[in-house]
């Protein structure tokens, strides 16, 4: 009875052995097969996930994390919320991605005033009256480049430039209402001693005032008036048309409606997008049909991201995954660490709850300017 029992026992302690070592070998390959064998498609949704700077460095880790890495990179960066100073040159650069902030000085803009920002680059007013007219220039806070530009006398205009001032086929514009049914147009292009400005015709129910919008698309100028209508400058034959496009139909309740509204105008690929936002209800997003002449509202934006600011607005393509098919706005909370976002396809705002509050004297506060392709920010 009793060697029955002992036979029973060292049995019993045996199989416990084995589960115990078996447990430990266990837990060493998994140890040991915790990153060096995550699955493809888990390492495509981290690194679909990252900025360009830490996809890189991800990359070296190994081939299989070079492979997915390249595979996911993001091709275009996100572009940066530029703050403008209350009171001094202290500028502050927002990275929506990292969350992280960034506060410089700049003396170069000194006294002035940005007027619109495209591919790096500020039109920048001065706002100091001088005897032949008010300086205008264009500067690259990234590089801290600076390009002058001719003195022109009024400033009270809507501006915008078609690219890069270092690029030949740079044109700015200036748009401004002198009549009813007269507009002044202004053009000039880097390196030229003076301002061309004609006088055109124009039909009286397109008003252009502070709040109009300006996109460059296929070669023309596109201004959106307040009440929606929609002209169009062609600098090459020196012509302003306004189209016969019936505003969006959202435009006359957006226009007559009191509370925190906005309103914006960005391209992509020669598309024409207008954004209203109702808050806190989602934004009401419409695309120009070119063929029809109509609006079309629209409920995604097949992967675009479009950054929203009063005085210039961007879409990307290819940022990182969590920002696509969204609008982010020109609103930091959270002291300075969540960036006001709308989501179309989960068609909420992000942090929940929150809406773009837009309040007008905080219009001219901001702007989102793109960072050079390699830039990761200042040390």
């Amino acid at each position: 009875m009793k060697g029955r029992k002992m036979r029973k026992k060292l049995k019993s302690d045996k199989l416990r052995d084995n589960t115990r070592a078996a447990a430990v070998v266990k837990s060493a390959n998994f140890e040991q097969e915790t990153w060096a064998d995550l699955s493809v498609e888990l390492l495509e949704l981290i690194f679909s996930r990252l900025v360009v700077a830490d996809n890189i460095r991800a990359s070296i880790v190994c081939k299989t994390w070079n492979s997915v890495a390249t595979c996911v990179r993001p091709v275009n960066q996100s572009p940066w919320l530029m703050y403008f100073p209350k009171n001094d040159n202290r500028y502050d650069f927002y990275h929506p991605v990292l969350r992280k902030t960034y506060s410089l000085e700049f003396p170069e803009l000194d006294g002035c005033h940005v007027l619109y920002t495209k591919d790096g680059w500020l039109l920048v007013c001065c706002g100091r009256w001088w005897p032949d007219g008010h300086p205008f220039y264009f500067f690259n806070p990234f590089t801290r480049e600076l390009i002058k530009l001719p003195r022109l006398y009024d400033t009270n205009h809507i501006a915008a430039f078609s690219c890069a001032p270092t690029l030949t086929e740079c044109v700015i514009f200036t748009l401004k209402n002198v009549s009813s049914t007269i507009v002044a147009i202004s053009t000039c292009y880097p390196g030229a001693n003076k301002w061309t400005t004609v006088h055109l015709r124009n039909c009286s129910h397109f008003s252009c005032c502070i709040i109009t919008k300006v996109v460059f698309s296929n070669g023309l100028f596109y201004c959106l008036s307040r009440k929606g209508f929609l002209g169009v400058f062609d600098p090459v034959e020196c012509t302003w048309t306004v189209l016969e496009v019936s505003p969006p139909r959202s435009l006359k309740s957006f226009v007559a409606r009191r509370g925190r509204k906005g309103k914006f105008m960005t391209e992509h690929e020669g598309n024409i997008f207008v954004i209203h936002v109702f808050c806190p209800e989602g934004p009401i997003i419409f695309k120009l049909d070119q063929t029809l002449m109509e609006w079309k509202e629209v409920r995604t934006l097949d992967g675009v991201t479009v950054f929203a600011s009063f005085l210039s607005s961007h879409s990307k393509t290819y940022v990182t995954e969590i920002m696509r098919n969204s609008v982010y706005f020109s609103k930091v909370r959270f002291y300075g660490k969540r960036c006001i976002s709308f989501s179309l396809d989960d068609h909420r705002y992000y942090p929940n709850k929150l809406c773009h509050d837009w309040i007008e004297p905080d219009a001219f506060e901001s702007i989102w300017i793109e960072p050079p392709k390699e830039f990761v920010g200042w040390m």
